[in-house]
């Protein structure tokens, strides 16, 4: 097992790339022709083929969020347009397979510290599935450590025990999870979205309500992280973790809904109201004994998946 899901079926023990760069630019232009149908006519039924694991609750949900609020679609819709790609592709054994798709958008500015790349994980879980974006994060092109390379230009996938590693891949998610609940372990750097985030929860205050925060662990299955060596001996990881927020209002007071809330939510909100977001993390891990040992978050992406009143 190692963090890019790998598993022996099928009698499959040859380690060979997990995709042919031309296979890798039709599932990246599958992906971005399905992307851009469903934010127009906010349908998540016209790209949900095309996503998974982490990337596809959060997009299915938002989807779902904005018709119910937006049943004509989407009046503002710009084309998304990913260009100048550069696939990183891993050899492996088995399945399921994945690569990686570093592109260009058009929704940045391509010059100072504006400028973004946007980082794509796609899986395929057997040999007759298509391939699933499972994983997005927006990084500067300077943050982006160079993946390590084998003398065919093939990557490496990351085994999930992370041998050498400062932290290993298959404890990320856990680890990050009790940090933001108990503030350890320690071993993030700080950030926005590590101690930057702790502290805001930890200080959320409104006359009449109390906040309660519990966090999940995803780790398996679809949601399981995917990793690259780094040409430094670090590795690159993508993980999920599950958010939940609690809000309780007094007695004569009540929680606000906002509208897009309102579209994901189930039961009604009397002196409750729980949120409940799917959050993906582009970490980068260094190897054992180098630095400070601290892990980097280099982007999160949450989006509300559900809503429940009580």
């Amino acid at each position: 097992m190692t963090a890019s899901g790998c598993v022996t079926v099928h009698g499959e023990l040859e380690v060979v790339p997990a995709a042919t760069r031309s296979e890798a630019a039709q599932a990246l232009k599958a992906f971005t022709t399905a992307y851009n149908a469903a934010d127009k006519a906010y349908d998540p039924a016209r790209d949900e083929k095309q996503v998974t694991g982490a990337l596809g609750a959060i997009n299915q949900a938002g989807l779902t969020a904005r018709h119910k609020n937006n049943p004509d679609g989407n009046a503002n819709h710009r084309p998304l347009e990913l260009t100048d790609a550069r696939y990183v592709i891993p050899q492996k054994a088995g399945w399921p397979r994945w690569f990686l798709a570093d592109t260009d958008s058009n929704r940045d500015r391509d010059e100072g510290a504006q400028d973004t790349r946007w980082l794509i994980a796609f899986v395929k879980s057997g040999p007759r599935q298509g391939w699933k974006a499972a994983y997005l994060a927006v990084v500067a092109p300077s943050r982006i450590p160079e993946a390590a390379k084998d003398g065919d230009g093939r990557a490496t996938p990351v085994a999930a025990d992370g041998a050498g590693l400062a932290v290993a891949p298959r404890d990320l998610g856990t680890k990050y999870t009790g940090y933001l609940q108990e503030g350890a372990p320690d071993v993030f750097a700080p950030g926005t979205s590590t101690s930057a985030w702790r502290a805001a929860r930890l200080n959320t205050r409104r006359a009449g309500f109390s906040f309660q925060f519990r966090d999940q662990a995803l780790d398996s299955g679809t949601y399981a992280p995917l990793g690259l060596r780094t040409k430094d001996g670090g590795a690159l990881v993508f993980f999920t973790s599950k958010h939940f927020e609690r809000q309780t209002a007094a007695q004569g007071l009540r929680p606000e809904v906002s509208p897009d809330v309102s579209a994901l939510l189930t039961g009604e909100v009397k002196s409750t109201l729980t949120k409940e977001r799917v959050s993906s993390q582009l970490v980068y891990i260094p190897k054992k004994g180098a630095g400070d040992g601290k892990v980097v978050m280099l982007n999160r992406l949450a989006g509300l998946v559900s809503a429940t009143g009580s």
